[in-house]
């Protein structure tokens, strides 16, 4: 299991999202689930990101919806996590 760590502006942009529309939210927060136990799980559409987010990953919630992440090594126990945007 990789461990999330949350940006401000993802937590900004998901309490936004909660308050709009509350089925997204929920799918959402399957969606962070299932990215912390399998990133590259097939219905997750896990892509790497070209351009100006060149580096971080990418994964679908739904049509137009996207968590952008990085993938990062915790310095002190050298284990990996996902830094979600």
């Amino acid at each position: 299991m990789t461990t999330l760590v949350w940006s401000a502006s993802f937590v900004r942009a998901f309490k936004r999202i909660a308050r709009k529309d509350p089925q997204l939210t929920n799918k959402a927060k399957n969606i962070l689930e299932l990215l912390s136990n399998d990133p590259f799980h097939p219905s997750l559409r896990t892509h790497k990101l070209k351009g100006r987010l060149s580096g971080s990953w990418a994964c679908s919630v739904d049509y137009d919806t996207r968590i952008i992440f990085d993938f990062v090594r915790n310095p002190g126990s050298n284990e990996e996590h996902d830094e979600v945007y």
